[in-house]
């Protein structure tokens, strides 16, 4: 059977419906016709007035565009009937001089794109069939205001005229009458306005590039119908690619492949005087929820002067206080609940009331704040009309973001000096500093700041502490400064280039804008947009409360509920008493990665220098002394903290050269010594000193000597953390308290490796219990985070309790990208080229996601009761944790700020892959 190209909604000549419905259901349908064409042909199926007309299929658009612009074969001759029978149904015609039919060309994609892609209105008016609306209407001025809307849209969507051109000339009209608004000019006004409109037609098109609407070689406004219609449903397709909508596609993840659908549909008119009007309306408050009617209208207009703003609307609640529109008014209300209890959502509504009657235009799910889709579901599950999985499916878990990190007062006017990448949601507003030390002064004085650098390394980590914000010219969105500040829940704004950083001379010069900020000016950056602002905006600080805490306890009964599938948990990464204590307050179940080489660095750095350096086991033990009180310490802080949750404490991971001073620095320090004729006890030392710092460099340290490596080759630092963690949980039960560590091995690419680290840990485990007299479980796992770990995990599976995939290293391996190098370098431009669908290091590749089955898998044949999690950068997002879900895994971990997103995304993953929420009976 031949693919069908067109669908007809709406009644034919005789009132009886005729529509064709594109799918089983309106999500179906959406996929073929759009959501615009689908709501239209749900709408005239449930008996609500609709104004006739036929959708080209989304498919369609896919053929055309990718064909390059040319139609696919037999669809040109489906439209004819198509619109041959709108003409039928009408009993009118395009162009027609006595009774013409009029009609709109509209967008509508599967997925809601307010505003990005051409809509083109009044089509079939020209010099002839305008005489013929002036007859049927006796109305001229209505007729030249139709006419004139028609000619200044068309040039300006489907011939690409600057639309300036008309405002501007429409703005001398009504300086040359002396009147303000539009609808003061008259008929013969917008006659002449319709002539000057196809002058600027005819000046601004290319009659080489457009021979179509130039037959004798010189340009003029078409006056063929069946010609505007054509042309008009190609530009419609064609703005599914024009730079806006790519862009919105990018932003909100929508697919490029998916097409728009062309909706043809009769014209029906709100400017046909007072008893005419148009509005865009919803159901309820899109900004907070609040259960009235919301949105405008305008009498005597067409829809676009509602959007435009060229004249004050008013509250769509008063539409029912115009007498002339009273009964329309109440009869759209009625409309309002039909849909609602149709859909069982908050819908947008775009409407039109032609003398006293009410047409409906589109209908859609409203776009809504998170404030107002947590409180729409609630109200919804209270009412009757969905269940609490309904209503968890509802509410998108990126928009928790809005609610979760201080944000700026929307009401506030900004000065944007600069963009960059968004890489840790929520504002903050401070002084500008240019070093650690400066954010830590500033901090002790208690004035907020923002640390600007050209990017962060381990030793700004307090300086990051003690700012509130963090901004850089340099780095991705999981470069260092990105991943600490969303571990900390701190906004960040990376890879800012027209930041000109001048750490010496402690200024900052904006390029292109000739801002130079100093230290102590004061800037505010917005870590969910990318934006930086030159000075202070208010601030706004949510809490999780209210709504979001009923939305989130709905979703945790489904995470945890055994009877609906596995449990799914949601941990945390945490490295510190206070990130723990915040991790309960957010909800997570656990921690899954306490990366415990922050707990090196501030003023411990020195501690570990000094193990790092040491020429004597004497030094080495004492150091080694040091960090063993100091991590008890911390470890009995998180183990409280999270008193009777696991606990996964990762061994060291990083190469040991990351705790020491840069040897370029330290070989600067040296050139300068030697200039200024130093001792040569002083230079000999110095020289001593940068010969063993340069002893630790490595040519690729992200594979050198780190993770289960530096336990192997220095055992005695896996002896220290092991007897730390083995310590703390000893204390803390003899003190009552329900301690429930866990060891992770990094880095592992052998069986071998994790067997001789199991078995130091396991000694020293058990020295401990036996000298503190308590009894220890403490679970050994590791990391998957090599592609040999992963493909061998049936081997490595037989001496683990658990796997931990390590996503950033093993997206790193998998690629061969390093990630820092490469997100700001040339990720933007695979994205742009489709080379990527996605950022790996945001989204789960597909690739990476093999890898990941294969060890599940793998572990699972070794050790049944292996329990897999993940603690990569992509734990925390929505769409890796489906794919997580339907791998096997047991849990997610991520930053503590995102845990309550990951806890609603978890209980979407478990609905999605159990058949989709239960309905109401």
């Amino acid at each position: 059977m031949a693919e069908k190209h067109v669908y007809r909604f709406g009644n034919d000549e005789n009132g009886n419906n005729v529509t064709e419905v594109a799918g089983a259901s309106v999500n179906e349908a959406k996929w073929i016709t759009g959501g615009k064409g689908a709501n239209l042909a749900e709408m005239a199926n449930i008996g609500l007035p609709v104004p006739p007309g036929f959708s080209i299929t989304c498919q369609t658009c896919v053929a055309y565009a990718t064909h390059n612009n040319t139609w696919p074969a037999g669809v040109l001759d489906e439209i004819d009937v198509a619109r041959k029978d709108l003409e039928r149904r009408m009993g009118k015609k395009l162009g027609d001089p006595q009774d013409p039919l009029l009609v709109s060309v509209r967008s509508g994609a599967p997925f809601s794109m307010p505003g990005m892609m051409d809509t083109v209105l009044n089509l079939g008016l020209n010099d002839v069939s305008v005489q013929g609306l002036i007859k049927q209407t006796n109305n001229e001025r209505f007729a030249w205001d139709s006419y004139r809307r028609f000619v200044q849209m068309f040039s300006n969507v489907v011939m690409g005229i600057d639309g300036d051109l008309f405002e501007e000339a429409i703005n001398e009209k009504k300086e040359e009458k002396g009147v303000r608004l539009d609808t003061e000019l008259n008929a013969e006004d917008l006659k002449d306005l319709t002539q000057t409109f196809k002058s600027i037609f005819a000046k601004n098109v290319d009659s080489q590039a457009h021979p179509e609407v130039a037959p004798d070689g010189k340009a003029s406004f078409p006056q063929d119908p069946y010609l505007q219609l054509r042309l008009a449903e190609q530009a419609v397709f064609g703005s599914w690619m024009n730079e806006r909508a790519c862009i919105y596609r990018k932003q909100n993840k929508i697919d490029d492949n998916l097409g728009t659908a062309v909706n043809v549909q009769v014209m029906v008119f709100g400017n046909k005087g007072e008893t005419s009007a148009t509005g865009v309306a919803f159901t309820r408050n899109p900004a907070d929820g609040t259960n009235e009617r919301y949105g405008d209208f305008l009498i005597n207009a067409q829809g676009e002067d509602v959007v435009a703003g060229i004249r004050n609307t008013e509250p769509i609640a008063d539409l029912v206080k115009v007498p002339a529109l009273k009964e329309a008014g109440k009869e759209l209300f009625h409309v309002f609940e039909i849909l609602e209890d149709h859909y069982a959502d908050m819908m947008d509504i775009e409407f039109t009331i032609e003398q006293g009657k009410l047409w409906m235009l589109q209908t859609r799910v409203g776009k809504r704040t998170a404030l107002s889709a947590l409180r729409v579901a609630i109200q919804m599950v209270d009412e009757g009309r969905i269940t609490r999985e309904q209503a968890i499916m509802r509410v998108a878990p990126e928009q928790l973001d809005q609610l979760l990190h201080p944000q700026f007062d929307p009401k506030a006017k900004v000065d944007v000096i600069a963009k960059g990448m968004n890489a840790s949601p929520g504002a903050a507003v401070g002084a500008v500093v240019f070093s650690s030390d400066a954010a830590v002064h500033y901090h002790n004085i208690e004035k907020p700041c923002i640390l600007v650098r050209w990017e962060t390394t381990p030793d700004d980590l307090r300086g990051m502490v003690a700012a509130e914000g963090i901004l850089t010219s340099h780095g991705g969105k999981t470069s260092h400064a990105a991943v600490i500040a969303r571990g900390m829940g701190a906004p960040c704004v990376c890879g800012a280039e027209a930041l000109r950083i001048d750490a010496k001379a402690k200024q900052v010069e904006i390029s292109g804008t000739g801002v130079v900020l100093h230290e102590g000016d004061i800037i505010s950056i917005n870590g969910t947009t990318g934006d930086i602002i030159l000075g202070e905006v208010p601030l706004t600080r949510p809490e999780l409360t209210g709504d979001l805490e009923t939305i989130l306890e709905w979703a945790d009964d489904v995470r945890r509920d055994a009877s609906r599938g596995r449990i799914f948990g949601v941990r945390t990464n945490a490295d510190n008493p206070a990130d723990a204590q915040l991790s309960v307050d957010f909800g997570a179940d656990g921690i899954g990665l306490d990366r415990t080489e922050h707990m090196f660095l501030g003023e411990r750095k020195q501690i570990i220098q000094s193990f790092i350096l040491a020429e004597s086991d004497g030094a080495k033990q004492q150091a080694l002394g040091q960090l063993l009180r100091v991590q008890t310490e911390d470890f009995v802080g998180m183990f409280k903290a999270m008193d009777g949750r696991n606990v996964i404490v990762r061994l060291l991971d990083p190469p040991l050269h990351e705790f020491l001073d840069d040897p370029r620095a330290v070989a600067v320090q040296l050139a300068h010594a030697e200039a200024r004729g130093e001792h040569d006890t002083t230079l000999k030392a110095m020289r001593a000193h940068l010969a063993r710092l340069d002893s630790f460099q490595e040519a690729n340290p992200m594979l050198g000597l780190r993770g289960c490596r530096l336990g192997i080759v220095y055992p005695e630092l896996n002896d220290m953390q092991v007897r730390a963690i083995a310590g703390a949980a000893a204390r803390l039960k003899k003190e009552g308290f329900n301690p429930c560590p866990e060891i992770m091995v990094p880095l592992i690419s052998t069986v071998e490796e994790l067997k001789l680290v199991r078995s130091q840990i396991e000694d020293v485990v058990e020295a401990v219990a036996e000298s503190e007299g308590v009894e220890l479980h403490i679970p050994v796992g590791c990391m998957i985070e090599l592609p040999r770990a992963a493909v061998t995990a049936d081997e490595i599976g037989k001496y683990a309790d658990f796997f931990s995939f390590g996503t950033n290293d093993l997206t790193q391996t998998v690629f061969g990208f390093s990630r820092d190098d490469v997100e700001s370098a040339f990720i933007p431009q695979y994205l742009n080229k489709k080379i990527l669908k996605s950022n790996p290091f945001e989204t789960l590749d597909s690739g990476v996601a093999k890898l990941v089955d294969v060890a599940v898998k793998g572990g699972h044949q070794a050790n049944p009761t292996i329990v897999c999690g993940v603690c990569g950068e992509t734990g925390g997002d929505p769409q890796s944790i489906q794919m997580y879900y339907d791998l096997g895994l047991d849990y997610v971990s991520c930053s503590p700020y995102r845990v309550p997103i990951a806890r609603l995304a978890g209980a979407q993953a478990k609905i999605n892959s159990n058949g989709g929420p239960a309905q109401v009976k």
